[in-house]
């Protein structure tokens, strides 16, 4: 059985991996578990450069045959982050997806070394978590019990080509869209039932990023 650990940029996004990903890669003779970035004591939060490393250093080298993947925001991805500058030039999200994984990649692999960065699948969320409870926008009113948000939230989704094209402004991420209608949303407890209600099939069909990550986790289990 293949085994694969997903390091999350925080507590929403590991809930999302243990309460949907898990069990669906499990069944794909995938072994998975999830963490969030950081040593114990200072887990998730702030994600760079140097605590990504340290993750991964320690999970690709004290074990040969793991395979590690990321799932963390493009949005709020610190300045110095390999690639997030470069990819600002470009316009698609496919464009800065791959820039940012390739150029993360090539600076880990002079730490790391080539051989153990063969078992790393870097995914970057474009532009964060929420825009993927974007894919269903009414079981968002329904799960906040709001369902006068219904036609406010599928105006936003109708916006945008994909949920994943959901902007990453300050005031114009989607969980900054989602908090402007719903002060009291929280992300842990409101964002993984949300992911619950609407499947994992769902938002694979909305989100092709996502799902080209999800395919390529599961062909791990081949």
């Amino acid at each position: 059985m293949t085994r694969l650990h997903v390091i999350c940029e925080g507590k929403t996004e590991q809930a999302f991996v243990n309460s949907l990903l898990i069990s669906f890669l499990n069944a794909r003779s995938i072994s998975t578990t999830s963490s969030c970035i950081g040593k114990p004591g200072h887990k998730g939060g702030r994600v760079n450069f140097d605590r990504l490393l340290s993750d991964l250093r320690s999970l690709l080298l004290s074990d040969n045959s793991r395979y590690c993947t990321t799932l963390i925001d493009y949005y709020g991805l610190p300045s110095d982050f390999p690639g997030l500058e470069r990819s600002k030039a470009m316009n698609g999200i496919s464009e800065k997806a791959n820039c940012l994984n390739q150029d993360l990649t090539t600076q880990l692999e002079t730490r790391i070394g080539q051989s153990a960065m063969q078992r790393f699948i870097p995914y970057v969320q474009m532009h964060e978590f929420e825009g993927l409870l974007f894919s269903d926008a009414a079981a968002i009113a329904r799960t906040i019990d709001r369902l006068t948000f219904i036609r406010s939230f599928h105006r936003i989704h109708d916006d945008f080509e994909t949920p994943e094209h959901i902007n990453d402004g300050p005031q114009t991420a989607p969980s900054k869209r989602i908090l402007s209608l719903f002060p009291a949303y929280e992300k842990v407890i409101h964002g993984t039932i949300v992911a619950e209600k609407i499947g994992l099939g769902k938002i694979r069909a909305e989100c092709r990023l996502f799902d080209a990550w999800v395919s390529r986790l599961e062909s791990l289990g081949s």
